[in-house]
């Protein structure tokens, strides 16, 4: 009798770019995204393996749709993803997330580079 091979380690997740011991984003929002990924997962909303599905699933379409991909395009995928999970969770209604999508785009245009995006009460009414 053969004994049960153990199921082989996960492979380690690319590494995040760091600065001086912390991560690099290009721009303000791709903080804020990945903190807000952080966060619901922290809070228990999804499981690291559903976040690791999603982002994949984003980046497989970028590339099934012929999008090249430039290094410059990670923190859209994550954004997408992020989007989506919060949909699939019900965590908001459709409708919420357009007009917070809608409220986080004008407010990340409106923040100088380097600055937290910070959104009225409105908007997170």
């Amino acid at each position: 009798m053969t004994a049960a091979k153990p199921p082989s380690p996960p492979l380690p997740l690319p590494g995040q770019p760091r600065d001086d011991g912390g991560p690099v984003f290009r721009e303000p929002w791709e903080a804020q995204a990945f903190a807000m990924a952080v966060q619901l997962h922290d809070r228990g909303y999804f499981t690291w393996p559903e976040w690791a599905a999603a982002l994949a699933a984003e980046i497989a379409a970028a590339r099934a749709r012929g999008e090249p991909d430039l290094g410059d395009t990670y923190y859209r995928h994550w954004l997408a993803a992020l989007e989506k999970i919060v949909a699939a969770k019900n965590l908001l209604a459709g409708a919420d997330l357009e007009k917070r999508r809608a409220a986080w785009e004008t407010a990340a245009r409106l923040t100088p580079h380097g600055r937290p995006i910070v959104l009225s009460p409105d908007d997170r009414a």
